[in-house]
């Protein structure tokens, strides 16, 4: 087979491409799921993410993307945004089809609900604290 054609499969539809008058075109929109592969520390991590905006800026158009990055034992489930344009270095984003599900809304909004939580039983326990030191403080010299 010539080096500039390819075989693909859209749909169960084999196709054989000429790459040399190929063109890849993606379309995307604000709500859509994507698979974002962040090259910026040298690491290649593959993140979900979903686009939130779109910048329609007239010399450089701007997709604003939300990563989530899920945390592990050391570190808190967060959310990044990075914006995506012609200028963009070592970041790349692709569509998610339908079936193929990264990471859940609810998975998501449940880890944070999670974070909120910990942090209200941290402000209670911080709160308990300060009561009882102005309570005692200072008792034994009355």
């Amino acid at each position: 087979m010539d080096e500039n054609k390819r075989i693909i499969e859209i749909n169960g539809v084999r196709l054989e491409v000429d790459l040399r008058s190929a063109r890849r075109i993606d379309e995307f929109r604000v709500g859509d799921s994507v698979k974002v592969l962040d090259n910026r520390s040298g690491k290649n991590e593959m993140k979900a993410g979903v686009i939130t905006d779109f910048a329609n800026f007239k010399d450089l158009p701007t997709l604003i993307v939300a990563v989530y990055r899920a945390g592990d034992y050391w570190t808190k489930p967060s959310i990044e945004f990075i914006t995506f344009n012609s200028e963009t270095e070592g970041v790349e984003i692709v569509g998610v089809s339908a079936e193929e599900i990264i990471v859940s809304r609810e998975t998501v909004v449940q880890k944070f609900e999670d974070e909120i939580a910990k942090k209200r039983d941290e402000l209670n326990d911080l709160i308990i604290k300060r009561d009882t030191f102005v309570k005692y403080f200072g008792r034994a010299q009355e």
